[in-house]
């Protein structure tokens, strides 16, 4: 289960900041950085997971050795693929560059939804395009990211399973080699299943107070908590009735 978070959290955290990154060069004037990002998108987005996972697992039959140093020039860096690239760094590149392309256009979608005028209104006072992303686009923005991007952590968490293909010891594949021994594969697969409702569950509660948090000041009234909904029905029931018919004869009369 360790090893399962470890994946979500770094793979997740990566692919927000890739995300982010990739949205602001596709709505950039640049012919190229539009032109990258756009086959960036549609690599990563246009293939299966489990594909891109092999690939980075297998990726030492291709490239023994991974050279760094100047492009087309020399290398001042040899490093061995096995050894560099392990299984737990396979899967979390195949999670993060995946999860890159699909919050690049949940970025997008947020960046596109603020009006053109709070751009054209932080020209006037004089700031730059970073200035206005960072301090102007980016804020209102994130009413409009962030329940995606909550839905994107849960599945993030139940993409992680993948890694069992490649022999990675996370949740399911240890749960895989528990059942080759014991051959009670139902019972131990409705284990795994609880501990990823549990990590899931936890997921959603801490997407419900980011959503709370990032909506604030909108005119629709902000979700209670269930422990809110729960304390108010208990008010409601152990109040006096005759105020509570002074009440709603007053709100009737307003």
């Amino acid at each position: 289960m360790v090893t399962t978070i470890e994946l979500t959290v770094t793979g997740m955290a990566i692919g927000i900041v890739l995300g982010v990154l990739v949205a602001v060069m596709r709505l950039s004037p640049n012919f190229l950085l539009r032109g990258a990002s756009w086959f960036y998108i549609w690599v990563f987005r246009g293939t299966p997971l489990l594909v891109q996972l092999l690939f980075w697992a297998f990726i030492s039959a291709l490239y023994p050795t991974i050279d760094l140093g100047i492009p087309f020039g020399p290398s001042f860096i040899h490093l061995d693929a096995n050894q560099f690239i392990t299984l737990f760094v396979a899967g979390m590149l195949a999670l993060a560059l995946n999860e890159g392309a699909y919050m690049a256009e949940i970025v997008r979608a947020g960046i596109i939804s603020v009006e053109e005028s709070q751009t054209e209104a932080s020209k006037a006072l004089g700031m730059t395009r970073r200035q206005t992303m960072r301090h102007i686009v980016l804020p209102q923005a994130m009413r409009v990211i962030i329940p995606p991007t909550g839905n994107e952590t849960i599945s993030m968490l139940k993409n992680s399973s993948l890694v069992a293909f490649i022999a990675l010891h996370d949740l399911l594949y240890s749960v895989t080699l528990i059942y080759a021994q014991n051959f009670q594969q139902i019972p131990l697969l409705i284990v795994a299943s609880i501990w990823y409702l549990a990590m899931t569950s936890v997921l959603t509660v801490g997407q419900f107070f980011l959503e709370r948090r990032f909506g604030r000041g909108r005119s629709r009234d902000e979700p209670k908590t269930l422990f809110d909904q729960l304390r108010s029905g208990w008010a409601a029931r152990h109040a006096d009735p005759d105020e509570l018919i002074r009440d709603r004869a007053g709100g009737g009369g307003r």
